[in-house]
């Protein structure tokens, strides 16, 4: 009997806020952008190039956020991150020396080799050009580059208002397309959120496929005869591929999952708190207060306090047991569907980015290890979205059910009583900018600039990070204050547009500061007609 083929497909969703404070030196939040360099986005370009060295054919699609795009080509913030990476391998050394003749001696020394390696991959073989590394491998056809809102807008909620999901997916293309040199084909809905409708504004800009929550697939008018494996076209013709439950249960979940195997390295115990304050204090990324350092030298060992040393070499050798559990699992599921479908099944495996290599250490090993697994068997094909929207893919046509990830499901968690409360304010500015559209046209010099200056704060306040944070209850001051803040400073700019009112020292304060998206103009803004 021939082989059971079936379709893999891996797509990593990488998006960060903007955080940009130049008028600190040092910001306790823009770390989460130097963590993420150094522990996701560096080490994926560094399995990239490993695989694409041994000629082992994979295909992986990738979320591009404007706003970590943003930040990847910010000078300021790359100087930073530069700077940070220096004091990490200068700690690197003192810490080889602190623990010889211990037995953190070879954990030590494995953390100095890797720093050591991502710097010379960033310095010399990608030529600090993290964005044009990106680039070259969408163009070897290996990574399938995608764009999302302009700032993670929750678009269910910002369609209170015409033109503000248009403006977040419009930006969102615009910025792809400037950055990387080609338009994306496909989008990750902020959130996988999606609403009635939301399908003819991805139309209009040419978008041919996003994702959705399992159930935004499962419950679509009508139900497809696949489910989630197969994708969906919509209405309006842009294709819905559904998550895949199983597969995103055995690397989300770090109790059910592999990222909780306890030869892996525990994420909590960092030196930054384990050691003399003294010591750790100038590799710290705060102005006073504790914080990690990357340097963590345990393994999660069991649900103790008690932790055994992180041994690099166990947990590589389990992470090729698990990328095969992993594919052999893959084989076994594609086997069943093609028997109860007929048709090659499509497995959507879709996670946050920074799973890999931040939160679990190993997942960047993990992800090589599967592709090479898949490479030399024949059950399971891994493909882009787009690969299969070209070849003709079986589809069903429907109407998605609007849904989204995250807890329950919906939209409560963007909208509850911790957070409900910050989006009557974001309707006011979104309403104020539609009517200055509408009243005053699409204005020139001056009041352009200052009108294109409102679109980036309002995007800016628009970010579903915001409300996240509130419901989580993890640095709700920092969201509050910066929700808070660029409405006051949008609203400021609004005064500004009234006879003598200008001040170029306000305005070019806040043009420094927020100073994204060069080409976004207004216009982004007018409501599809």
């Amino acid at each position: 009997m021939a082989d059971i083929h079936g379709n893999l497909v891996f797509v990593l969703h990488a998006h960060l806020p903007y955080v940009r404070h130049p008028e600190h030196e040092i910001f306790l939040e823009e770390n989460w952008f130097f963590e993420g360099l150094i522990e996701t986005y560096l080490p994926l370009l560094a399995m990239f190039e490993r695989l694409t060295k041994d000629r082992v054919t994979f295909r992986i699609t990738m979320t591009f956020s404007p706003t970590l795009v943003s930040m990847m080509e910010d000078p300021l913030l790359m100087g930073r991150f530069e700077k940070r990476f220096a004091l990490l391998r200068e700690l690197s050394e003192r810490e080889v020396a602190r623990t010889r003749g211990t037995e953190f001696e070879g954990v030590a020394h494995f953390y100095r080799n890797r720093l050591a390696a991502l710097d010379q991959l960033y310095h010399q073989d990608l030529g600090r050009n993290l964005l044009g590394a990106f680039r070259r491998h969408m163009e070897e056809g290996s990574l399938e580059g995608i764009t999302c809102g302009a700032t993670h807008g929750y678009l269910p909620f910002l369609k209170e208002v015409a033109g503000s999901p248009e403006a977040q997916v419009r930006v969102g293309v615009s910025t792809f397309r400037r950055v990387f040199g080609r338009p994306p084909q496909g989008i990750w809905l902020p959130e996988c959120a999606y609403y009635d409708g939301l399908d003819r504004i991805l139309k209009k800009e040419k978008l041919r496929f996003f994702f959705l929550e399992a159930h935004g697939l499962l419950y679509a008018d009508p139900r497809p005869p696949a489910g989630v494996y197969a994708p969906l076209v919509t209405p309006s013709g842009v294709y819905a591929f559904g998550r895949d439950p199983e597969s995103s249960r055995e690397v989300w979940s770090s109790k059910e999952g592999y990222p909780g195997d306890f030869l892996y390295r525990d994420f909590y115990r960092d030196i930054g708190y384990d050691l003399d304050y003294d010591y750790v204090r100038p590799y710290l990324h705060t102005d006073g207060p504790r914080g990690m350092t990357g340097f963590k030298y345990y393994r999660i060992t069991g649900s103790t306090d008690q932790k055994e040393v992180y041994n690099p070499a166990w947990a590589s050798e389990q992470v090729r047991t698990h990328a095969r559990d992993f594919v052999e699992k893959r084989k076994a599921h594609v086997r069943h569907l093609s028997g109860v479908l007929g048709v090659a099944p499509t497995v959507v495996c879709p996670y946050d980015a920074e799973l890999f290599g931040h939160w679990w250490f190993e997942g960047v090993d993990f992800l090589e290890a599967v592709f090479r697994e898949v490479a030399w068997q024949e059950t399971i094909e891994v493909h882009t979205p787009v690969e299969l929207v070209q070849a003709g893919i079986p589809a069903s046509a429907g109407a998605p059910e609007p849904s989204s990830w995250g807890e329950n499901g919906y939209y409560d968690f963007w909208m509850n009583g911790t957070n409900d409360w910050i989006y009557p304010p974001l309707f006011e500015a979104a309403r104020e900018m539609a009517r200055l559209l509408e009243q005053r046209g699409l204005s020139q010099g001056r009041e352009r600039e200052i009108l294109n200056q409102m679109g980036r704060e309002l995007l800016l306040a628009q970010s579903s990070d915001w409300p996240f944070i509130m419901t989580t209850k993890t640095l709700v001051e920092y969201a509050v204050e910066r929700l808070k803040g660029h409405l006051y400073q949008f609203w400021t700019l609004r005064a500004m547009l009234y006879p003598g009112r200008y001040r170029e020292d306000v305005f070019s304060e806040i043009r420094g500061r927020d100073n994204l998206f060069p080409d976004l103009d207004c216009s982004v803004f007018l409501p599809l007609p």
